[in-house]
């Protein structure tokens, strides 16, 4: 059961899931490559790029399997990580903005990222999430929604 699924509030019911961008794991096949290229070569250094890329392939691969991004009738919820974790829920009547940034990789390969502004000044990025605009437009409505059955 995931994180949003076990902190649903009574009445609560999950409108839309985002998820982070494989773009994420861009760095490690990066590294990959170059270890395959320098392992052709007979280069001793290739073990290096190896283990960078494994590195950074496990926690490319632990970030996107233990973020979630999701939008209820009723909040916006984010949760990272998985030792070190970190959350974000913010009622929908306390959205006072929602901000999307791309650059241009963002935008050919469709990911970028969302900035919340709650009331009191918080405001909360979230990074390299897929289908930014999708995200903002499901919150958005869920917004309006509750701002009209007031």
């Amino acid at each position: 059961m995931s994180y949003i699924e076990q902190n649903l509030m009574n009445g609560e019911n999950i409108i839309y899931r985002g998820k982070l961008h494989w773009v994420i794991f861009l760095w490690p096949a990066i590294w990959f490559i170059v270890a395959i290229y320098f392992s052709h070569g007979g280069s001793s250094v290739s073990g290096l790029f190896f283990l960078i890329a494994a590195v950074t392939g496990v926690g490319s691969f632990i970030d996107y399997t233990t973020s979630e991004f999701g939008i209820t009738n009723k909040r916006v919820i984010a949760k990272f990580g998985l030792i070190r974790r970190k959350s974000l829920e913010v009622l929908l009547s306390k959205v006072e903005g929602i901000e999307v940034s791309q650059g241009v990789l963002g935008r050919i390969l469709g990911f970028g990222s969302i900035t919340v502004s709650g009331t009191g000044g918080t405001r909360d990025p979230f990074h390299n999430i897929d289908a930014p605009f999708e995200f903002r437009k499901q919150a958005l409505e869920q917004i309006a929604a509750v701002q009209d059955s007031k």
